[in-house]
Formats: structure tokens, C-alpha cells, sequence
């Protein structure tokens, strides 16, 4: 009888890496699946019962806001239109001002807190609309998005918006549009019918909406004053609370021109892209393994003529993708195509940012947090 011979390392690491493979796969499947069943994005209303304030908090931003403001400032809907200028060393007060917006001098900037959560404090205390839509200086609202924010928290107690990209050249498209399947891949698309748990909840700081009085209330800004990724951590800080937390896709509504360069985008998106600091390090470890098995596996063994038949279906799901996500960009075009052969630079960027964070930004540098992505722990209270 012949006797058996046991089966070589390599041929058990391989098959290994398969079925982890196969099972990242199967998980990613499940959650783009959700995108079936998303929630209808928003529509334009131009008619409100109560008044909308929009904050605008603003660090050196003189070259992009005016888009911003004049569309805000053009809704009817729109009762007041706040920028809160923190401490910018351009002419950001000055063209605000000249455009008719409310200008408020930030104060100094307190021990623990980052800059942005700081400027929307003092905004939302300044704002007298019962609801308040804060926006980024790069956003660019059309007609009727302020409504229709307004109009969602009817349903939501705190609702974000899912904008249109605008990119430029095929090079930024596609290393934009590769970072954001990141995102889709570790949470699914934008608008799900079930809300996720508090802990995976994501919003999107650029636009947010939600009722003044209650969101003033708790002091929302104040409980993720030291977050870095200030948008996530509010969202998952507010469902943990009871609040209803709503991410809507707005593309036909909100644009939003992020980065001025490439190398921007390698930088600054590739920096905030990992939630490190509101992630705890087991769901880091699985989201990064999820991204190299699914993502940067097969593009690796793509472009070096020996992908596995496993691979050759995930790049057909990850291609699917990026037809899907031709509606997330103003001018959808070869960018997308060529996206997923960048996604081993957008694993590797996410990699790097979530062993090494960065706490600067717009000039300032925080310091490290003791506690890492440590959870807020609220107390409880009714969300309305």
C-alpha cells in the first residue's frame, strides 16, 4: 500500500488563501446586494413649513466657497446662511461677507477639540432655523436640496447626503472612484433600506441635516470633539443614543469638488478613509483583509497573467461596481474603467493610514488620542 504523503506547504497556504478569499468575496456580495433594496434618493423641494439655516464652517477657503454660498444664499428655503470663519489666514471672512452671509469670527480654538466640530458648535448656537444644514466650502447645493433635507427629518433624526463628485482627469476619476469602493466594500451603497448597527454606521460630513434644538440638546458636536473623522463618529455616537440616522444619496441634488490635485487625494481622502479612530482594531483588521483579498488580490495577479479563476470573479464584481458608481461622478468616463487596477495603491494607502494616523489638518496638528478609536459611551435619551 502506497504510503500517503502529506501535502505540501505551499499547496495548504494557497488553499487557505483561497477559501479566505472566497469567503471575503461571499461577504461582499451580501452587503452590495443591499443596493437593490436602497432608499429613493432625494428630490427636490423648494417649498418648507419651518426655517433652515445653513452653517458653513470654513478654514482658508477664499478660492472655493463662493459657489457654495451663492447657491445657498439664492434658496428660498434657506432663512440664514452662517460661516464660521476659523481662523483663516485668506480672504475666506471678506468674500463671505461681500456675498451676504453671516460672518462669525471663530474664538480660539479649546484644548481637545479639532477645528471642525469647534466651528459647528459656534455655528448651530448662532443659527435661529428650527432645522440646520451644515455644508463643507466645496459642496455645491442646486436648487431644492435644502428642502429636501429638511423634508427627510420627517423620518430621520440626523441625515447626510451622498453627493456627485466632480474629478479631474482620468487619473484622479479613477484613484477617486478606486478609494471609494473602498468604502462601499467595507458598508455597502449609499441609502440602505435597514439601517446598520450604530457601530457600522456612516455619514457624510460635507452635508448633514438635523434639528437644531435637538442636536443643541446633547451637545452633539462636544461628544466627538477629538474625532478626527468627525462625520462617522457623530452618526455612530447618535445611534448608540436611539437616533435615527439616515444616509441618502443627494447625487442629482449635491456636488462636491474635493481635491484640487492627485496627490491631494493620495493625501488627504487616503488619510481619513480608514475610520481609524472610531474603529475598533478587530473590525480594522477585517475591513483591510476584506479590501486585499477582494481588491488588490486579483488586480495584483491580473496584472502579473496569473489570476485565479476566484479572482477573475471578483474583478467581474468589482468592474460591476464601477459601472454602478458612474452615477456618483459629474462626468462619469474612462477613470472608472481603470479604477480597479488602482485599487492595490488604495489598499495600501488605507494600510499605511491605519498603522500610522495622521492628526493634522488645514495647518494644525492634534495630538494623539489615549484611548485610540475608544467608544463614546452617552447616556440614553429619547431621540424626539
Amino acid at each position: 500500500m502506497r504510503a500517503l504523503t502529506a501535502e505540501p506547504p505551499r499547496r495548504r497556504m494557497s488553499r487557505a488563501l483561497g477559501v479566505a478569499q472566497a469567503v471575503a468575496g461571499a461577504v461582499v456580495a451580501v452587503r452590495l446586494a443591499r443596493g437593490r433594496r436602497r432608499m429613493a434618493a432625494l428630490s427636490p423641494v423648494t417649498k418648507v413649513a419651518g426655517t433652515i439655516s445653513v452653517v458653513v464652517p470654513a478654514r482658508d477657503e477664499e478660492g472655493r466657497i463662493g459657489p457654495c454660498l451663492r447657491a445657498a444664499l439664492a434658496d428660498p428655503a434657506v432663512s440664514e446662511v452662517i460661516v464660521v470663519d476659523d481662523g483663516s489666514r485668506d480672504g475666506t471672512a471678506r468674500v463671505a461677507a461681500e456675498l451676504g452671509a453671516k460672518v462669525i469670527t471663530g474664538a480660539p480654538l479649546p484644548d481637545g477639540w479639532v477645528g471642525k466640530q469647534w466651528a459647528l458648535r459656534q455655528g448651530v448656537s448662532a443659527a435661529t432655523g428650527e432645522v440646520v444644514v451644515t455644508l463643507d466650502a466645496d459642496a455645491r447645493p442646486a436648487p431644492g436640496l435644502f428642502g429636501a433635507m429638511a423634508a427627510a427629518l420627517e423620518r430621520y433624526d440626523l441625515v447626510s447626503a451622498g453627493p456627485r463628485f466632480v474629478c479631474d482627469g482620468v487619473l484622479e476619476q479613477a484613484l477617486h472612484a478606486s478609494m471609494l469602493a473602498t468604502l462601499v466594500y467595507r458598508f455597502g451603497p449609499v441609502g440602505p433600506a435597514t439601517p446598520p448597527p450604530p457601530h457600522r454606521a456612516v455619514a457624510n460630513g460635507q452635508c448633514l441635516a438635523f434639528r437644531r434644538g435637538q442636536l443643541a440638546a446633547v451637545d452633539a458636536f462636544a461628544l466627538v470633539r477629538d474625532r478626527m473623522t468627525d462625520d462617522v463618529a457623530l452618526a455612530r455616537c447618535l445611534a448608540r443614543r436611539g437616533w435615527s440616522v439616515g444616509f441618502l444619496d443627494a447625487g442629482a441634488l449635491l456636488e462636491v469638488d474635493m481635491h484640487d490635485s492627485v496627490g491631494e487625494l493620495w493625501r488627504e481622502w487616503g488619510r481619513s478613509l480608514p475610520l481609524r479612530d472610531v474603529t475598533g482594531p478587530g473590525w480594522q483588521a477585517a475591513d483591510l483583509a476584506v479590501l486585499w483579498l477582494t481588491c488588490a488580490l486579483p488586480a495584483l495577479r491580473v496584472i502579473a497573467g496569473r489570476p485565479t479563476g476566484l479572482d477573475a470573479g471578483l474583478l467581474a464584481m468589482r468592474l460591476l461596481l464601477a459601472y454602478a458608481l458612474r452615477g456618483s461622478y459629474r462626468d462619469p468616463g474612462a477613470g472608472l474603467l481603470l479604477s480597479p487596477l488602482l485599487d492595490p495603491a488604495a489598499a495600501a494607502r488605507l494600510t499605511q493610514a491605519t498603522l500610522s494616523p495622521v492628526r493634522t489638518w488645514r495647518g494644525r496638528t492634534y495630538p494623539k488620542l489615549t484611548g485610540g478609536a475608544r467608544r463614546v459611551r452617552p447616556e440614553r435619551s429619547a431621540a424626539r
